[in-house]
C-alpha cells in the first residue's frame, strides 16, 4: 500500500530541520504583554470578528426559527411512533 502525498505520518525531506525539534520562542506581540493587555487584545479580536458577522433581518430570524419548530416537532412524532413500536414489539415478544 502506498501513503498518501503529504500524509503526517512520513513528513517530507525538506520539512524537517536540525532546529525544528526545538521551539524558540522570540516574543512577538504576544511575549511583551501581561495578562490584562493579552485580555484586551482578546476582546479587541471578538469585536472584530462580531463586526464581520452577517446578522439575519427579523423575517429571516423567524422564518429560521419556524422551520427548527417545525422540524423539531416533526422529530419528536417520528421518535414516539418508533419508541411505541418498539414497545408493543417487546411486549409483544416477552408477554
Amino acid at each position: 500500500m502506498t501513503d498518501a502525498v503529504g500524509s503526517i505520518d512520513m513528513p517530507d525531506a525538506q520539512d524537517e530541520t536540525p532546529d525544528s525539534s526545538k521551539k524558540s520562542r522570540k516574543g512577538g506581540k504576544r511575549g511583551k504583554k501581561g495578562p490584562l493587555g493579552r485580555l484586551a487584545l482578546f476582546y479587541r479580536q471578538i469585536v472584530a470578528e462580531l463586526r464581520k458577522v452577517v446578522w439575519p433581518t427579523r423575517s429571516q430570524l423567524t422564518t429560521y426559527t419556524t422551520v427548527v419548530i417545525v422540524f423539531v416537532v416533526i422529530m419528536i412524532g417520528i421518535v414516539t411512533v418508533i419508541d411505541m413500536g418498539f414497545a408493543r414489539a417487546v411486549k409483544y415478544v416477552f408477554g
